[in-house]
This record gives C-alpha cells, sequence and structure tokens, in this order.
C-alpha cells in the first residue's frame, strides 16, 4: 500500500487496464514524492475548490487529497480511468467529484463552489488550447484564483518568454498580461510513464487584476495575430490589414512603425489593442 493506504499506481494501472494512449496526450505520474510537490506548489489546496484535468489513474489527484485539498473536481474523458477514480473518491468521501467529460466543452462554473483553483498534468495534445480557454474567461478572471499547470518544457518557455526572445509570441502576450506566469521546476521525462521525448516544465500562474484601461481580449487577439501572423515583417506591414494607416497608429502608441512584433512589450501590444478597440467602436 502507498502512503495514503491505496494500492500504487502501478497496480492500479495494471488492474484497471490503463496503459497510456497516445491519442489522448496522456503521460501518467507514478511518484507520489513528485505528485505531492506539484500539489504543494498550487497553494493551501483547502481554500478553494480544486480543478483536475487529464487525472489519469489518479497519481496527482491522490497527492492533492493528501496535501489536505478540501474538494476535487476531476475532469476525465477516458471512461477506462473511472473505476480507479472512484475507488479514490470511496476513499476520500464527499472529497473527489468525476466529471466524465471532455475538458475543452465543460464549464467549470458548473461544478465548482465558488472560486477555485487549476492544478492538472495536462494532457499535451490540448494543453495549449485549454491554457487559452482559461485564459478567456469572462469577466475575468471569473472563479480562478491560481492554475499550477504541467506543460512540455518548449510550451512552458513559450508563456514566459521575454520580449526579443525566439520563444515570444502570442501566447506569451496574453499569458503575461492576464497573468504572472513563472516557471516553478522541470521534470524529467523518466518521471512518466511512459516517458514524453521532452522535458516538461511546472508553470504557476496567478490572475493579474484587469483596469479599466485594460482593452477587450478580442483587441489584443486580433493585434497579436496580426503582428505575429508576419512576424518576419515591420508593423506598418503586418498591421495594414487592421489599421488604415498603421504608421500613424503606431505613432499615437509610441512605437516605432520599423519595429518588429518580436520587440515589442505587452504594454506595446496593449496600447495598439485600445487604438483597435476604439476604431471599431
Amino acid at each position: 500500500m502507498s502512503d495514503d493506504g491505496l494500492p500504487p499506481l502501478r497496480e492500479v494501472i495494471a488492474e484497471h487496464g490503463l496503459d497510456a494512449r497516445k491519442s489522448l496526450g496522456q503521460h501518467f505520474l507514478l511518484d507520489l514524492n513528485l505528485t505531492r510537490r506539484i500539489a504543494r506548489a498550487a497553494g493551501d489546496l483547502s481554500e478553494h475548490d480544486t480543478i483536475e484535468v487529464g487525472p489519469g489513474p489518479g497519481g496527482l489527484t491522490r497527492a492533492m487529497l493528501m496535501e489536505g485539498a478540501t474538494r476535487i473536481v476531476a475532469v476525465e474523458r477516458d471512461e477506462r480511468a473511472s473505476a480507479a477514480l472512484q475507488d479514490v473518491a470511496a476513499a476520500y468521501p464527499n472529497r473527489l467529484q468525476l466529471v466524465e467529460a471532455d475538458a475543452l466543452s465543460v464549464d467549470e462554473a458548473d461544478y465548482i463552489n465558488g472560486p477555485a483553483r487549476i492544478v492538472a498534468n495536462l494532457p499535451y495534445n490540448i494543453s495549449t488550447a485549454l491554457l487559452l480557454k482559461w485564459l478567456s474567461l469572462d469577466p475575468w478572471p471569473s472563479w480562478l484564483v491560481s492554475m499550477t499547470l504541467m506543460f512540455q518544457k518548449e510550451v512552458a518557455e513559450r508563456i514566459v518568454a521575454a520580449p526579443g526572445s525566439k520563444t515570444y509570441g502570442r501566447l506569451s502576450v496574453v499569458s503575461q498580461w492576464r497573468t504572472d506566469a513563472h516557471v516553478v521546476f522541470d521534470v524529467d521525462p523518466r518521471a512518466f510513464t511512459p516517458p514524453p521525448k521532452v522535458m516538461s516544465s511546472i508553470v504557476h500562474m496567478t490572475p493579474r487584476a484587469m483596469g479599466p484601461d485594460d482593452p477587450p481580449l478580442e483587441a489584443v487577439e486580433r493585434i497579436t495575430a496580426a503582428a505575429f501572423g508576419q512576424r518576419r515583417k515591420m508593423l506598418r506591414a503586418s498591421l495594414k490589414q487592421l489599421f488604415r494607416d498603421p504608421e500613424a497608429a503606431c505613432d499615437k502608441a509610441g512605437i516605432k512603425p520599423t519595429e518588429r512584433a518580436e520587440r515589442l512589450t505587452v504594454s506595446d501590444f496593449l496600447a495598439l489593442a485600445r487604438l483597435l478597440s476604439d476604431a471599431d467602436q
């Protein structure tokens, strides 16, 4: 038995036929010491509900419960995992609710009691889509307290990338505008079953409060899509699809029209997005 009185995860996987499926982006964490470290990185789990996506056999789920999570809503689309997770729920009465659904289509607000954290070893094939879904909550930050998420290291680097770096892009701008994000620690491929081909990273993200001067999300998305969609071009060329006079727009925002997207700060993008939003009204 493990520290929580439940069978070791390898036995759970064997008993329920839970071999990881590439089609679902599954890579399971079996080391409870590691999963408990992730749980602790999320903060005090007793304060709010916790949402977990892709719990699989329940390694991180069990770790969070051992670390004091009051209530977890676990969203899992793989029906094979249901029995294993129900065993965990039985061991922790009234503290685990299983939602059998596609996380991309779930409205988490339907299952939580007030503010909630998201803590998850995300399925790699939908990790960016899930993050963008949560970053699009309206009104921001709605019920979201924080996110502690496992990504491929490449994605994590994009989230926290600084202007001027090769990995700086649309995901960097939206993530850093909406949240304070930082990489907590890296996870070696050997920690997973099966091991992925790349390093992974835990990223912790805390929502930033929006102010009256913050532009609509749609405007930021349109600006970053146009600018990074043609990132080798100067702004006076890449923004032609959005502004009649892109040079004048850049001048008004205090940005050189000859600059390229990768050199702009988050504040620069917000200034351009405000101008775009004002022009649309």
